[in-house]
């Protein structure tokens, strides 16, 4: 009895302690000392010459996309400005901290001095599924239809940002036009996919339209390999944050260890990616990438919204798209005045940098300022400003390098006036390593060299820089590089004309006709138009002998007789291959001599032709990548040669 009374006192002196200590426990341990940061900041904006506004339109699936809105302090009745981006909108918005709306957007991408001199409304978007928006993310997500088993596609999200916009924003006037450059350019294509009715203006720039033929991803079956970095940042997280790593100050030496692009994506954990795997499952231009072509699509479609398509001559990333929508709804514009072109002598998106050089090339005077002052902005305030004048511009402008001027034009290619000829002009590979005019009829039958996977020719100068546009790398002017580097190899032949008396002028694309044979079960051809220039050149003495490309491009073998089935090559059999170059509208002036460079690679560019054919060069063994012998034939019914857009 008396341990059942001790035990009870003991059971409550604990109780008591552990009350205490809880009591205790309730006490701080530190006097209060409150936080000096606010709930909530609210930042004193009345000195500012612009209002702010970031909200979250629905979609008509309810998800929502985060969008900043600068509207000019005082407007009323302005015009809407829209630039939807996979590049986060807030950063774009926010270039540096001020009260002053021209320093927030200066150095973005889209003609902060046009919206600041005509008082836009600026609307920036991240797309679905980047940075602050909702969603999925799917890069360039096609229309709703056989890729896209979903309802909504970024022609949707356009219209209900439009309508949204137009309903929310007091100080507008209702009309909205879109602008923007790359995948930002690809985003005004897509608002022309039955368009809103406020959409009033579409200015696409450097658009991505056709990621296998000729932008971003394949030039004619060759894959465009320098973007796998692009690829993981842009894709592996929502808001960019996981980078591309090398251990290389070279991307040859980085590529080349890889082996296939393949085994460089597995390297790099790219098979996590779901685009990645989309590209290595479809390697043909199957209708995986032709269901996509923005050009193929609006073809098909009514055109409602005036047009204003922006090319640039030395284009690294996009140099397919524009020409290739242009050529797709110009013949829609039975006005005449719905669809504009514009070729800049530029680097993918100068349009809105400085423009008054190029590289090494020089133009004298600020090409981009003299179109966005006196072409986009009045073709801009016609559509968006009430009141405004009808735009006095040419259905084509386009600057003509080599005699440095812009030239109001008709149509493109050029159609020349009475008394002008237009006309293809052959300009043979001849024996010697000549061109010229005439069929060679005699001499030696082809010109040979080595081909080399272990040694494939470099893009430009090593060491080479990754893509990228960073302060010190020069990716942007690579097209412009001196073409003497790669001349001086075995493995690049080169075919140079006499000098010439008098200018020759070309407009229009170029078209390759080669002839030429393979050791090989495979190859890839690069051709290359260049300009070289007078020995000594006094006007800019260390462009003496410079070689200027002028229009460059590879076909991958396999592809030699249609993009969808792949088939080997015939061994030391001539056989013809036929692709464009890019658009040119340049002049070679006297004293100038042209020339043709003709290689089997393009490297890191491009991923290595293993050169004997097997089912995908993406899963190519290192026992695959052999030498060949190639043979580029130049004589009687086996003559190679460029068909040339001449303007006599």
């Amino acid at each position: 009895m008396k341990s059942n009374v001790v035990f009870a006192v003991a059971v409550f002196s604990l109780a008591l302690a552990v009350s205490s200590h809880a009591a205790d426990a309730d006490k701080p341990l530190y006097p209060n000392y409150p936080s000096e940061t606010p709930t909530t900041f609210t930042p004193v904006t009345d000195s500012w010459d612009y209002i702010s506004r970031d909200v979250m339109i629905p979609m008509r699936d309810g998800v929502k996309l985060h969008t900043i809105i600068l509207v000019p302090k005082g407007a009323t009745h302005a015009g809407m400005l829209l630039t939807r981006t996979p590049y986060d909108a807030k950063e774009l918005t926010t270039h540096t901290h001020s009260g002053h709306l021209g320093p927030m957007l200066q150095g973005y991408d889209n003609a902060t001095d046009v919206i600041l001199e005509d008082g836009y409304i600026r609307v920036v978007q991240d797309v679905r599924g980047k940075y602050g928006s909702e969603g999925d993310y799917i890069m360039n997500r096609p229309l709703s239809g056989p890729q896209n088993p979903t309802p909504v596609d970024d022609a949707t999200d356009t219209y209900d940002t439009i309508d949204w916009l137009v309903k929310n924003i007091p100080e507008s006037n209702g009309k909205v036009g879109t602008i923007g450059i790359s995948y930002d350019g690809f985003e005004p294509l897509m608002a022309l996919v039955n368009p809103h009715p406020a959409l009033k203006v579409s200015v696409p720039m450097n658009p991505m339209v056709d990621g296998w033929m000729g932008d971003d991803w394949f030039h004619n079956g060759a894959f465009r390999q320098n973007n796998a970095s692009y690829i993981l940042e842009q894709v592996g997280s929502r808001d960019n944050t996981i980078k591309w790593w090398s251990s290389y100050h070279d991307d040859y030496d980085q590529y080349l260890s890889a082996g296939s692009a393949g085994e460089l994506g597995r390297q790099h954990g790219l098979t996590q990616i779901g685009f990645w795997n989309k590209i290595l499952a479809h390697p043909t231009y199957d209708a995986f990438w032709s269901d996509q072509a923005v050009d193929k699509i609006l073809s098909k479609q009514p055109l409602k919204v005036p047009v204003m398509l922006v090319h640039s001559l030395w284009d690294a990333e996009d140099s397919y798209g524009a020409i290739a929508v242009y050529n797709a709804i110009k013949p829609k514009d039975t006005t005449g005045e719905m669809v504009k072109l514009v070729l800049g002598p530029w680097y993918h998106g100068q349009g809105i940098d400085e423009g008054s050089a190029l590289g090494n090339i020089r133009f004298g005077f600020d090409t981009s300022r003299f179109w966005r002052k006196l072409v986009l902005r009045p073709f801009l305030a016609q559509y968006l400003k009430d009141g405004a004048p009808a735009a006095n511009i040419s259905p084509v402008t386009a600057f003509q390098t080599g005699s440095n001027e812009w030239q109001r034009l008709k149509s493109w290619p050029v159609s020349c006036e009475k008394g002008c000829a237009h006309k293809a002009r052959a300009l043979y590979l001849q024996p010697g390593n000549k061109l010229g005019w005439d069929v060679p009829a005699k001499g030696e039958a082809f010109t040979e060299y080595v081909s080399d996977p272990a040694r494939p020719v470099p893009f430009r100068a090593r060491p080479v820089q990754p893509v990228g546009y960073a302060s010190g790398q020069t990716w942007a002017q690579w097209l412009t590089d001196d073409q003497r580097e790669a001349s001086g190899r075995t493995d690049v032949i080169t075919f140079t004309s006499p000098v010439l008396t008098e200018s020759m002028t070309i407009s229009g694309q170029p078209v390759v006709h080669l002839v030429a044979s393979t050791s090989g079960t495979d190859s890839d051809w690069v051709v290359k138009l260049i300009d070289v220039y007078p020995d000594e050149y006094y006007q800019q003495p260390e462009m003496g002998g410079y070689q200027l490309a002028v229009g460059m491009d590879i076909l991958r073998g396999r592809y030699r007789e249609g993009f969808v089935t792949p088939k080997p090559i015939k061994a030391n059999v001539p056989l013809a291959y036929e692709f464009k170059l890019p658009a040119n509208n340049h002049v070679f002036l006297p004293g100038h001599r042209l020339m043709v460079q003709v290689q089997s690679s393009w490297f890191p560019l491009y991923d290595r032709n293993p050169q004997t054919f097997v089912p995908s060069i993406f899963e190519a063994k290192p026992a695959d990548y052999t030498k060949a012998t190639q043979r580029v034939y130049h004589s009687g019914k086996n003559a190679s040669y460029i068909e040339l857009p001449v303007a006599e």
